[in-house]
């Protein structure tokens, strides 16, 4: 297996690709794989629908999110329908020490920044997936978890990008720019200090 895609990287900006080992550790335990994904999916409709709520004066936003919503939450049902085939029951919530991670690093008590820093955020994880899903697609045995994935992967890009452009729709483009930066040195070290795991998506 290559151990890193420089063009998918540069695509997504991402400064750390995922360990190789990944995928086959994740090959083992595709049930929590399949599992943790659906919980990342409803966590991203509800991520969406949080930021309707906070800024509903901002037009765009509510325009270009509103529909995310939607799309992640058939994309949770998706993931469930991939369970019920397969005998997997969703269980508890689980806790995502990537997300926890990276929000340990947003700037708090700056109201001025709030909005940036969670599009930013949000770009991250979809970024991130994205990377994940796509070595899924490329490398898992199973043929139609292959195609599923690919789906999901095309889809988390186009969401990465709807984040920045949002950010860049809000505030400066030199400011956009310079914090993305940032978040990408603080996503590279939140990752490289995790446990690799086959059982989660980040």
């Amino acid at each position: 297996m290559e151990q890193k895609n420089p063009t998918t990287l540069q695509m997504l900006g991402l400064k750390l690709p995922t360990d190789p080992r990944w995928v086959n550790i994740a090959e083992k335990s595709i049930d929590e794989i399949l599992i943790d994904h659906a919980f990342c999916e409803q966590k991203a409709a509800t991520s969406g629908i949080t930021l309707i709520v906070r800024y509903p004066e901002k037009e765009k936003l509510v325009k270009e999110v509103t529909p995310l919503v939607a799309e992640e939450w058939g994309h949770f049902r998706k993931v469930l329908k991939e369970m019920d085939k397969r005998g997997i029951v969703l269980g508890k919530k689980r806790k995502d020490d990537y997300v926890v991670g990276l929000h340990n690093h947003m700037i708090k008590g700056n109201a001025q920044k709030q909005l940036l820093e969670n599009l930013l955020v949000n770009a991250l994880i979809e970024a991130r997936s994205c990377e994940r899903f796509r070595l899924l697609s490329l490398y898992c045995a199973d043929d139609n978890l292959k195609t599923f994935y690919h789906e999901f992967m095309v889809s988390e890009a186009g969401h990465y990008r709807m984040f920045i452009d949002l950010a860049k729709e809000y505030y400066p483009e030199a400011e956009v720019k310079e914090r993305w930066q940032q978040w990408l040195e603080i996503e590279a070290k939140v990752l490289s200090e995790l446990e690799l795991r086959g059982d989660r998506v980040h």
